[in-house]
């Protein structure tokens, strides 16, 4: 056989094509599940001396669905339950174009989280204004909905200020940091509000939204997530640090490829 430019190219198609596919089927069948705690130590401009170790665990976008399951919910909260945070956040997306079938399921996986500073939570692109912030404060979780609350932390202030995901205009962002503490924590699905918070001073952003990209490709990288300022991990835009994590479920198509589901434990240092 005559080995011809044209018949190599197609091979490789081919043999990408097949590669491809057989990566799917691994994130469809397994990679979706291999839930993992994400380690992070996060330099915070300003951080009070006293906060320095301040643990934080963050879930977000669990995305309960068909696709979603009960036990894998179930094994994230195990999983920051394990190490002991001082506090927990949840960053948005508890079900999927809020289907009503799932709000009460998704809150009661949610419900055993605890910890000392407390649990709460903003609301996603995909939760209803309604029933789902109900279902989690009926279960203990403090629903931030364009709200501060403060805290008082080893004998700190420290105030943290949740937004809905449609809240983006810069004057109703300062409203609710105005006259805040020193030390003070966004709670933003979107990562986009980086902006705003840059722009405020906020030392320190926590969001979801982006998954990751969920499927991350060689060479190409997150396609469905570059519009994003950070799509996963540690970002910063002058003295504000954000931190996004990749989530938990996976949303439009029920795969992970290059970017399993996580959960994050992070420790405040001094920037």
């Amino acid at each position: 056989m005559v080995v011809t430019r044209r018949l190599v190219v197609k091979s490789l198609l081919t043999a990408g094509a097949g590669g491809l596919a057989g990566t799917a089927v691994y994130g469809y069948t397994r990679a979706r599940f291999e839930l993992g705690v994400t380690y992070a130590s996060v330099a915070v401009a300003g951080l009070p001396p006293s906060l320095a170790g301040l643990r934080i665990g963050f879930i977000t976008d669990v995305h309960r669905s068909f696709w979603v399951t009960q036990e894998l919910v179930a094994r994230a909260v195990s999983a920051i339950t394990h190490e002991q945070p001082d506090l927990i956040v949840l960053g948005g997306d508890y079900v999927t174009w809020g289907d009503r079938r799932y709000v009460d399921a998704s809150a009661e996986a949610l419900a055993p989280l605890s910890a000392p500073q407390g649990v709460f939570a903003v609301l996603g692109n995909h939760d209803d204004d309604n029933r789902m912030p109900a279902a989690l404060s009926a279960r203990g979780v403090q629903v931030l909905k364009d709200a501060r609350t403060r805290l008082t932390i080893r004998n700190e202030p420290v105030d943290i200020v949740g937004i809905r995901y449609w809240t983006k205009r810069p004057s109703d962002i300062a409203a609710l940091t105005r006259a805040s503490a020193p030390f003070t924590m966004l709670l933003a699905h979107d990562p986009r509000r980086l902006t705003e918070a840059a722009a405020l001073g906020v030392p320190l952003v926590l969001s979801g939204h982006t998954h990751g990209g969920q499927v991350v490709l060689p060479v190409v990288g997150a396609v469905a997530a570059q519009k994003f300022p950070v799509v996963a991990g540690i970002g910063r835009s002058e003295r504000t640090a954000m931190f996004v994590s990749r989530g938990v479920g996976a949303v439009y198509v029920p795969v992970r490829i290059n970017c399993p589901p996580e959960v994050a434990l992070l420790t405040l240092t001094p920037a």
